[in-house]
């Protein structure tokens, strides 16, 4: 699926209404907390539901993509800076 059809989907299901910065932060954090749970129940060796963690982490995804467009932004282009940023962080922070 292309980000301009995801787009369009979430504008489907959500509206028009652009959420400000300050809203798109307090509602990541709930996707952040859901995810840190996960996590953290993992490492206490508890059971975790992996249809709920794939879920909430493609909440964050489909949410940033209509985050992004409510900032005014293009997602294609800030994947391309994201891609960039990493790509260059790697070449001096390489993981062994």
């Amino acid at each position: 699926m292309k980000l301009d059809d995801l787009l369009k989907e979430s504008r489907t299901i959500w509206g028009d209404r652009r959420m400000t910065l300050p809203e798109i932060v307090t509602a990541m954090g709930v996707n952040y907390g859901d995810i840190c749970r996960y996590a953290r129940d993992k490492s206490e060796g508890k059971k975790v539901d992996e249809t709920e963690l794939k879920k909430e982490l493609g909440n964050t995804v489909f949410s940033l993509i209509r985050w992004m467009d409510d900032l005014g932004y293009s997602a294609e282009d800030c994947i391309a800076l994201a891609r960039q940023a990493q790509t260059r962080y790697q070449k001096v922070n390489k993981r062994t």
